[in-house]
């Protein structure tokens, strides 16, 4: 049995750096309240999305050695330089300006803001690194209207990343899209937002210079797009869970690990995702279709059980989780 979880810890700061030095300091109530967090959570391998990057993958080692003293071993940590801050010397939003966060290959006010993280306690295998896509290189692509020919030869398709882990037998496929609006009426960010979950959709029909996953995936992240609900392009999330490659769990929000899938309270039960704000179905976790889900949630207690509030203090997500049967 395997558990695999996807979290938004909003570990970010204003500059590089700050992220680390807070968490060496260990008396960042926020960084503690996410230790916290994910010792409670207790996956095998857990995806962070909104995490800053810091050569070397110091960030995410600093994490793992605060959750190791606090009785949550993760020896294997992996974090590759995010897309986001990383300029592209053009003006693109068009306001006259260059070099500022949104003309970035991702929003970021630095290189390495807001990127991904991978915790586990079994090896990492083999990676395989997507994030090199050009947007206009995607199949089918809804590239702007306004999208100068300058930017359709530097824009690529990832704000943060896409790449493939390995563990074990299992492939990990994880992303963390940008928010589809902070735009204007060019939709650039809807556009981009859907493209990126349509990414996965392509890889799996082989459309794409690389091959499909081999053996059992799943899909994790921030998919920063509702299916039904909020703004975006739903049919971008839409296509990718109807294509018949994914299942969906359905996590729906528990107090604890054991009673996954088994609350019979309404106001546990309608938590149907892990966003804190509007219950918005943003963070996403998708096995292939051949996997065995034993058990799925999303930890979100009720308000009267008293770890409510660290999670609250943690970040405005909430983790995702399943419990995976591997044959």
């Amino acid at each position: 049995m395997l558990r695999v979880a996807t979290y938004n810890p909003e570990l970010t700061r204003g500059g590089p750096g700050l992220v680390l030095q807070g968490l060496r300091k260990r008396n960042d109530p926020q960084m503690m309240a996410v230790v916290a967090v994910l010792a409670r959570l207790d996956a095998d391998v857990v995806v962070l999305t909104g995490i800053d990057y810091d050569f070397g993958q110091a960030a995410v080692t600093e994490l793992a050695g605060a959750l190791r003293e606090g009785g949550a071993d993760y020896p294997y940590v992996l974090a590759l330089r995010p897309n986001t801050g990383v300029p592209t010397g053009l003006d693109l939003d068009g306001n006259g300006q260059t070099g500022e966060a949104r003309d970035a290959q991702g929003f970021g006010r630095f290189a390495g803001a807001a990127g991904m993280a991978v915790l586990s306690r079994l090896p990492l295998g083999e990676v395989r690194d997507f994030s090199g896509l050009l947007w206009r290189d995607l199949p089918g692509a809804d590239l702007p209207p306004d999208m100068t020919d300058a930017a359709r030869e530097v824009q690529v398709l990832s704000t943060s990343g896409h790449y493939e882990v390995a563990v074990g037998a299992l492939r990990l496929l994880i992303w963390y899209a940008t928010p589809p609006v902070f735009d204007g009426p060019e939709d650039r960010n809807g556009r981009r937002n859907k493209d990126e979950a349509l990414l996965w959709l392509r890889l799996l029909e082989g459309g794409l210079p690389w091959a499909a996953p081999e053996g059992p995936f799943v899909i994790l992240g921030q998919s920063n797009l509702d299916p039904v609900d909020g703004d975006g392009l739903h049919q971008g999330m839409a296509a990718l869970m109807e294509s018949g490659a994914v299942q969906d769990p359905r996590p729906r929000g528990t107090a604890s690990r054991q009673d996954a899938g088994q609350s019979g309270d309404a106001a546990l039960d309608t938590a149907f995702y892990a966003k804190g704000v509007g219950g918005l179905r943003v963070d996403v976790l998708l096995p292939s279709a051949g996997l065995r889900v034993v058990a799925s949630g999303v930890m979100w207690p009720d308000d009267s059980d008293p770890f409510a509030a660290t999670l609250a203090a943690a970040s405005r997500h909430r983790p995702v989780w399943a419990d995976i049967d591997l044959p």
